[in-house]
C-alpha cells in the first residue's frame, strides 16, 4: 500500500467539513472539472507536494487533544480523495488508531475505488450529488452521475452515515425537476443525516485569475434567498433533513 500521497494543503476547520473542529487534509488531483469549482489549484496531482502517512499523522497529532475536546476529527477532501485511495486508506487507518472521527469528502465519481477496508475506517461520507439530470451533470462536471448514485446506494446498504451536498447554481442545477430527482433519490437512502444546500459563490474567482484560467461562471449570479428556500423546501417535502 502506498505510504505517500500528493497533498495540496491542510487546515483546521469548524463545522464545515464534518462535525466539530476538524483537521482537514486537502489532496491534489481531481477527475472532474466542475464549472463552479473554487479550488482549481487542486486539479492536478503534479501540483501537490509529497507527504508520507507519518508526515500527516505528525501534523494531526499536534491537534489531537484540541480536536477531541471540540468533538471533531479529521476529514480528507480535495481535489478528490478517491483518486489516491491507498493513501487515503492508510491515513484514515492511522487516524482511527489515534481515536479520531473520520470523514471522507468526495464526489463519489470514483466510488468504486473505495475498498471495504477504507470504508471500515470511514465514520462519515460527505457526498456531493451535483445533479440528477445526467445531461446537466455532464455539463456541470464533465463526468457521469451514475457512479455517484451507485456509490450512494452502496453506502446506504452498509448503513454508512452520509451528509449529502448539493451546490445550487442558478440556470444550471436549479431546475425544479433536477432538484426533485435528487431529493426523491436521497429519500430512499438509509443513514442520510442531513442534506446541505450550498449556494453557488465566486470566492474562488481570484484563483482562476492567478492561474490564468477563465472562470466559467463569471456572469452567473449567486442564488437569491427565494431560490435557496424553494430548493430547501423541495428536499424537506421529501422528508429529508436539510441544513
Amino acid at each position: 500500500m502506498s505510504t505517500t500521497g500528493s497533498v495540496h494543503s491542510w487546515d483546521i476547520a469548524t463545522a464545515v467539513d464534518g462535525p466539530g473542529t476538524r483537521f482537514v487534509l486537502f489532496l491534489s488531483g481531481c477527475p472532474l472539472r466542475c464549472l463552479y469549482c473554487h479550488n482549481p489549484d487542486t486539479w492536478h496531482m503534479r501540483d501537490g507536494h509529497r507527504m508520507t502517512v507519518e508526515d500527516v499523522v505528525a501534523e494531526m497529532a499536534k491537534y489531537r487533544r484540541f480536536i477531541e475536546v471540540a468533538g471533531g476529527g479529521m476529514t480528507i477532501s480535495g481535489g478528490e480523495p478517491l483518486l489516491q485511495p491507498d493513501f487515503t486508506t492508510a491515513v484514515f487507518h492511522r487516524a482511527k488508531e489515534l481515536g479520531l472521527h473520520t470523514a471522507l469528502d468526495t464526489s463519489g465519481f470514483l466510488g468504486a475505488r473505495a475498498t471495504d477496508e477504507l470504508l471500515a475506517d470511514t465514520d462519515l461520507v460527505l457526498l456531493d450529488i451535483k445533479s440528477w439530470d445526467p445531461v446537466v451533470y455532464r455539463h456541470v462536471t464533465g463526468g457521469e452521475v451514475t457512479p455517484t448514485l451507485e456509490f450512494a446506494r452502496r453506502l446506504s446498504a452498509l448503513g454508512k452515515p452520509m451528509w449529502i451536498r448539493f451546490v445550487l447554481v442558478p440556470g444550471h442545477t436549479d431546475a425544479v425537476d433536477n432538484v426533485e430527482g435528487i431529493a426523491s433519490f436521497v429519500s430512499t437512502l438509509d443513514a442520510v443525516e442531513r442534506v446541505e444546500v450550498l449556494p453557488f459563490h465566486k470566492l474562488g474567482a481570484p484563483k482562476y485569475a492567478e492561474l490564468g484560467i477563465p472562470f466559467p461562471l463569471e456572469n452567473v449570479p449567486t442564488p437569491d434567498t427565494a431560490l435557496i428556500q424553494r430548493v430547501r423546501d423541495q428536499f424537506s417535502a421529501c422528508g429529508v433533513p436539510v441544513h
